[in-house]
C-alpha cells in the first residue's frame, strides 16, 4: 500500500518559539516522520526541524505572515492529507488544481483567549469567524481532550462524529528520569513552567504562596516563561514581599530547563481557564517529577490515572495553596509512578492513532 501522502501546518516551529502549541506540532511531527506509512512535509515560521520548511521568521506583520503562509502550496502539489494546527496559518485546502482532505487540530478557542487577554468585543468575533470559516471544510477536528471536544460542540457546532480526541504524546527520552539535586541555596524547589499570560494563573499561585513560606519557610518557587502579564507578576510578587522566595527565570532552552527540573521537589500547572491538555504536566511526570494541576479543561487528563489528589480546584488559591503544603510534607508519588504514568502517553501511540485517522479519510 502506498504511503499516505500528509502536509502540517503549524504556527512557529518549537526551537524558534516555545510553547503548548508549538511543542506539540513539531514533536508529532518528528513523530509521524519515523513511520514508513506516511510520506509527511510540514511547515510553520522560524528554523524548521529536520524534513520541515519555513515561511520565513517569527516576526513580522500579521498580514505578511497570512499571506506568506496562505500562498504556500509547496505541499499540497498531489493530492493527500492537509492537517492543519493553527486557523490562521496555512493554504487552504482547495484550489491551484487540486484538493486535500482536511484535518485540523482545535488546540483551543483563539477568541476566547483573546477576550480572556482582554481583547475588544470586535476583534474576538473576528478572530472567531475566522476559526468558524477554517473549520468548515474539516471532515476531522482532532482534540486532545473530552474538555475540548465539548467546546467544540457547544461553542463551534461541530458535530461529534466529525471530531477525535487523541491524546498528546510526550518525548520520553528527552524528558527522562532525573536525580534529584539539591538546590545550590539549599531550599526546597517548586517548579512552574508556564507562559506568562493570566490564563495560565500564575497570579493565582503567587497569591497562594505566603501560605506556603509560612509553613515550609525553606520553600522556593521557580517561575519560567515569559509573556504579556510578567509586569503585573513581578509587581504582586514585589508588593506581597516574596522576593526573596519567587524568582522569574524568563525563557530558557532545553538544557537549562532540564537542570531546573533537577531541582525541583515538584511542578505545578496552575491554570485558570481555556487548558487543553497540559503536556508540560506529562513532561514533569517524565522527568520522575510529581505535578499539581488544577481542575481546568484537560489539564487532569495528564495526572488522573496517577494520583486524584494532584488535582485542586482552578481560580482558588487557597486550595492550591494546602495542596502544595502537603506535597512539601511529602504527600507525592514517587519518581518511579510518575514515570510509569507518563509511559502511557507516547508519541508512537499518539501518530498510530493520527495514521488511522488519515488512512480512514485516503480509503
Amino acid at each position: 500500500m502506498a504511503p499516505i501522502r500528509v502536509h502540517m501546518t503549524g504556527s512557529e516551529w518549537f526551537s524558534s518559539l516555545p510553547g503548548g502549541l508549538n511543542r506539540y506540532f513539531t514533536d508529532l511531527f518528528t513523530a509521524l516522520r519515523t513511520r514508513g506509512d506516511i510520506e509527511l512535509s510540514a511547515a510553520a515560521f522560524g528554523v524548521p526541524s529536520d524534513g520541515g520548511s519555513s515561511w520565513g521568521g517569527t516576526g513580522g506583520s500579521t498580514r505578511s505572515r497570512v499571506l506568506a503562509a496562505f500562498n504556500d502550496r509547496s505541499g499540497l502539489q498531489q493530492p493527500g492529507i492537509l492537517d492543519r494546527h493553527f486557523c490562521l496559518y496555512g493554504p487552504a485546502a482547495i484550489g491551484w488544481g487540486t484538493r486535500s482532505r482536511l484535518v485540523v487540530h482545535f488546540h483551543g478557542p483563539w477568541a476566547a483567549e483573546s477576550r480572556f487577554a482582554g481583547a475588544g468585543p470586535l476583534r474576538a468575533r473576528a478572530k472567531y469567524v475566522v476559526e468558524r470559516l477554517r473549520y468548515a471544510g474539516a471532515e476531522r477536528v482532532i482534540v486532545l481532550s473530552d474538555r475540548f471536544r465539548d467546546v467544540l460542540v457547544e461553542d463551534y457546532r461541530i458535530p461529534t462524529d466529525r471530531i477525535e480526541v487523541i491524546p498528546p504524546g510526550v518525548d520520553l527520552d528527552r524528558f527522562g528520569v532525573l536525580p534529584r539535586l539539591d538546590a545550590p541555596t539549599g531550599r526546597r524547589t517548586v517548579l512552574c513552567v508556564r507562559r506568562l499570560e493570566h490564563r495560565m494563573g500564575i497570579h493565582r499561585l503567587i497569591e497562594s504562596w505566603p501560605t506556603v513560606v509560612s509553613a515550609h519557610p525553606d520553600a522556593c518557587l521557580m517561575i519560567v516563561g515569559t509573556g504579556t502579564a510578567e509586569k503585573d507578576l513581578r509587581a504582586q510578587v514585589a508588593a506581597a514581599g516574596l522576593d526573596d522566595s519567587v524568582h522569574f527565570t524568563g525563557r530558557v532552552d532545553d538544557l537549562t530547563l532540564t537542570q531546573l527540573y533537577t531541582l525541583a521537589d515538584f511542578t505545578v500547572v496552575p491554570s485558570v481557564a481555556l487548558e487543553g491538555f497540559g503536556l508540560i504536566a506529562l513532561e514533569s511526570l517524565a522527568t520522575g517529577r510529581p505535578a499539581v494541576v488544577t481542575d481546568c479543561g484537560g489539564l487532569p487528563d495528564a495526572v488522573r490515572g496517577l494520583d486524584s489528589s494532584l488535582i485542586v480546584p482552578a481560580d482558588n488559591a487557597e486550595a492550591l495553596a494546602a495542596r502544595l503544603v502537603s506535597a512539601l510534607d511529602g504527600a507525592l508519588p514517587d519518581p518511579a509512578q510518575c514515570r510509569q504514568h507518563a509511559e502511557s502517553f507516547s508519541w508512537a501511540a499518539a501518530a498510530q492513532r493520527h495514521h488511522a485517522v488519515y488512512a480512514e479519510l485516503s480509503a
